[in-house]
Order: C-alpha cells, then structure tokens, then sequence
C-alpha cells in the first residue's frame, strides 16, 4: 500500500549509535523502551483559501469575527478517515482541537514504530534521555492526505526558557530594601521609564495569557504585589493545569512572567497556561486550549511567551512551525496579541539558548509572523526615574528568519532589504546587569534577574493597558498590533535605540534586529492608538 511520508516532522538522526552532529548522544532502543507510551499530535491543515484569508487579514491587523472564525476548520472528512483509522490500530484519541485541526493520540513505542514504520532510538540530551524516532514516519496515503505533519515523535526537541538570573546571595524578600531608580527595578519605575505611570488605566476588563510549563507559587506572587505596593488579589490569577498530569517544580521563568505581567496591570486578570512540558506537543495543546477559552474570556487579548529554540535546530522548514504558525495565526486573527521573547543569546544562540557560540539565526517562536518579537535593552534610570542611558542587549535575541517570508508591515526606515521576516519587532529592558525585583520560594533574588522572558510580560502588561483606553475610547480592542506599530517608528511612541550589539547585529537609528523599532512610551502608544 502507498504511503505518505513526513520527513519534516523530524531531525533526521544517524542510523548508527553515537554522537549526532549537534551533540545528541543517540543509541538503540531498548526492550523496555517498547512498552513505554508517547504522546503524539496529528497535525491537520485547513482548506488553503481559507488559510490565506487568516494571513491577509492578520496582515492587515484585522480582527475576524468569532462565528467566521469559528468556522474554518480542517475537513471533516479528512479528520473522520484519520480518527478512524487511529482508533483501530492502537492510537488512543485523547482531544481534538475545536478546529479539528490537532489530533492528540497517546499510543506505545512499540505501536507507533509499526504503524508509522519509525525505528525508535534513545536520545540524551542534557544529561536526560529520551525514547525518540531516527526516521520520518509515514501514514497510508488513504488516511494521510489530509495531514501536514506528525508532532511529538522527538520529544528531545523542545524549546527553551528565556529566563536570565546573575548569581548572587538572595535575602528574605521582607527584609528587601531597594536603592530607588536602581536595580532590582520596581514595577513603578519600570512605569515610570516607559511613560506609562500616572495613567487611569490598569487593565481592568483585560485578560492576559501566560504559557509556561509550571505555576507560580501564590505566596511568591503576593509578595511581590506587597513590595510593590500593588493590592491585587491572588483571585485574579487562574492557574490551569493543561495536561493535568504532575507539574514542575518553579524555576524562576513562570513566576517573572505572572509577577510582572500583572504587576504592570494590576487591574487584569491572568491566566497561566501549564503546560506540563516544554516539548512542541505539549506547547501545541495548551495553545490549543487558549483558543478554546477565548469565547469565555472576551478580554483575553493578550498572551506572553518566554520560550524559543534556534530556527535551525528546529529541522530545517518543517511541520512543527507550520503547525504553530497555524494556531497563532487563529490567536492573532481573534484579536489576540502573542508576544514572544526573542532569545537571550544574542545573534548565535546554541541548542540550550544560553550559549552564544551557535549559528547565526533567530529563535522561534518569537519569529513567526502572526507574533510580536521582542527584544532586550540594558538601561539606567536618572534619579528621577527616567532613562539615562538605555543600550541594546548583548543577549537580544534578533536576525533573519529562514522559515517565514517578510511580511508586507515589516518596512520603514532601517529595515534592511530582504525577503525574509526580521526580529525582533519591539524591545524593552532584559538585561540581568540591570534587572529586575523578583521573589522566589520567598526570597528577593539578586538584582540580575531578567532575559527577554522579562521584557515579553511587561509588553503583555503595556497591551492591556491600551486595550483598556480603547475600551474606555468607544472603541474595539486592538487587532494585531506589528501592522499598527512599524508607521508609529522614528515618532513620539518610540524611543529609538542606537547602542550596543548582540553579536553579528547592532543597534542604530531606525529599526535593527537588536532592539527592534525601539522601546515604548505607553502614554504616546495610547494616544495614537485611541485617535
């Protein structure tokens, strides 16, 4: 019988056991392997019109009505055939996307390598081995035709935390006394250097997203309002456990991104995705899941990501960016700003994203086109709280994509010619030398916390904010916001970075893929953005 092949659902894996060239350690499969159980996605595409009519209209920053979006899906035909023949070769169905186009099975090690004709191997990667495929994995063409690609069947591919930490002694968070306008930064200053202190918006009636593996610690978070003065309630965050399996332990990433986010709007409600894993699968599903949430929490309008890998350790153009590109362009088309880090290595990250000894690339998910990419600066406040001096990052994720073309909004002065899409769009403070406050397992960290998993949130914050003003205005929440940002450059609503380096690029007048079109001044965004 014929046979459809997926080879971009995978890192092709050498055939004999040992080191693979990007330092996996890779060696053979094992009895006890077999009985093991994956997770594994099938990854279907909508009807191509109806695809490209989400791209042109994302393009345009267009918000889709919710009953026209909720009727794309994938056919149901093709999903029909696929469910069927899953269920009768040992694929258990555990949840189908609203849109039919995720299909997330749990089957054994054994089952997969015969039904999808994989050899399986064990794979280590940071000291942690796992059961992975060498090869593409195929369906027969009867049931396959309708699929784009096959997720989850090389669970060492999984992206990375953007998350920046300088060691140093830690104290007791309620003895913590902070030198004003110096690091750690308070979310008032952070306010305050970004024009967006003094305003009467605090993002009430606005909804922000967080996907992360794990969930904060409650006590961590309420001390952090307390510091900062804020009186939020721990009400306002919900924690949803994705996958409903055990969680990590927190690690700092997830407690930044829930703490400043909300810090920065402490009117809104948040909403923190766990996703169990940070293997693309389980990334997949949890997105799956905002989307599904999203006709429940009309103010979700913002969500942050402080995650990413190096687009060449993602396979080359494969399925899985196809796949999430798919869902954030859903996200994006509802009205849904995502905004994603862009990498705390610089120019060249490595396959940990914390090296900078890697190829020259971007990281995504931060370059996908229906996103936000921000990067990070270094700054100094004056005494009176503005920037005295605000540099790019030498850790700034930024580049050139090879995966997505450079879309129609990405132009302006500084934009460099080219076919491809550029990151990062915006930036903000990341640096871990200029950091920021933070209370972990109830302790105040060292002043150098940051990356650019601290510049996505407090983005996330700044949108509430203006889509609370344009509430307030009359009008609809924002559409996707690169298509509204790139005309405002070289204006009043952004501070033009012209210093530092991230490695192969440099910060100068006009955009760069070190800080992007530069940093905000939330006031100045607002007034723009409500006119």
């Amino acid at each position: 019988m014929a046979r459809k092949l997926f080879e971009d659902s995978v890192v092709p894996l050498p055939p004999d056991d040992g080191l693979a060239a990007n330092g996996l350690l890779v060696q053979a499969a094992t009895a006890r392997n077999a009985s093991e159980t994956m997770e594994v996605m099938f990854s279907l595409a909508l009807p191509e019109a109806d695809q490209q009519s989400l791209e042109d209209a994302v393009a345009r920053g267009d918000v889709v009505p919710a009953d026209q979006l909720g009727a794309l899906k994938a056919s149901d035909k093709q999903r029909a055939k696929l469910e069927q023949w899953l269920d009768a070769h040992g694929f258990a169905i555990d949840h189908v996307s609203d849109d039919g186009t995720s299909i997330y099975t749990t089957s054994t090690v054994d089952n997969l390598s015969k039904q999808l004709q994989v050899e399986m191997a064990q794979v280590t990667k940071d000291g942690i081995t796992f059961t992975a495929a060498r090869n593409a994995p195929s369906l027969p063409s009867t049931v396959g035709d309708g699929v784009r690609a096959i997720i989850g069947l090389q669970p060492f591919r999984r992206a990375n935390k953007h998350f920046r930490a300088v060691p140093g002694p830690a104290v007791p968070a309620a003895q913590a006394v902070n030198v004003p306008n110096s690091p750690p930064y308070l979310v008032s200053e952070i306010l305050s250097a970004y024009g967006a202190s003094g305003l009467e918006v605090d993002g009430t009636g606005q909804t922000i997203a967080i996907l992360i593996d794990t969930v904060p610690k409650t006590s961590d978070i309420t001390m952090f309002w307390k510091v900062n003065g804020l009186s939020t309630k721990a009400s306002r965050v919900r924690k949803i456990n994705v996958g409903g399996g055990a969680l990590p332990a927190t690690s700092g990433e997830e407690t930044l991104d829930v703490a400043w986010s909300s810090g920065i709007a402490p009117g809104a409600k948040i909403r923190v995705y766990a996703s169990g894993s940070l293997a693309f699968v389980a990334l997949d599903r949890a997105l799956d899941r905002i989307i599904a949430d999203l006709p429940s929490n009309p103010g979700l309008r913002q969500l942050s990501i402080s995650l990413g890998l190096g687009e060449t350790f993602m396979g080359g153009p494969q399925g899985e960016v196809a796949t999430q590109h798919a869902k954030f362009l859903r996200l994006a088309a509802a009205g849904v700003n995502v905004f994603v880090s862009s990498g705390d290595a610089g120019s060249n990250p490595d396959l940990t994203g914390h090296g900078s000894h890697g190829p020259l690339q971007a990281e995504f998910e931060s370059s996908d086109t229906a996103v936000v990419g921000v990067g990070g600066t270094s700054l100094h406040l004056t005494d009176q709280g503005t920037a005295s001096a605000e540099t790019g990052w030498a850790g700034s994720g930024g580049g050139a994509s090879i995966f997505f073309r450079r879309p129609a909004w990405q132009t302006g002065p500084g934009v460099p010619k080219g076919k491809m899409r550029l990151v990062p769009d915006v930036s903000l403070v990341a640096d871990p030398g200029t950091g920021a406050f933070l209370v972990l397992n109830g302790l105040q960290l060292p002043h150098g916390v940051g990356g650019t998993s601290w510049s996505a949130p407090v983005w996330a914050g700044f949108c509430a904010l203006i889509n609370e003003a344009r509430i307030k205005a009359g009008q609809e929440p924002l559409g996707f916001l690169n298509p509204q940002l790139y005309p405002l450059a070289g204006g009043p609503c952004f501070r033009d970075i012209t210093a530092g380096t991230n490695g192969a690029f440099t910060a100068a007048a006009g955009y760069d893929q070190v800080t992007g079109i530069g940093v905000p001044d939330v006031a100045e965004l607002i007034k723009a953005l409500t006119a």
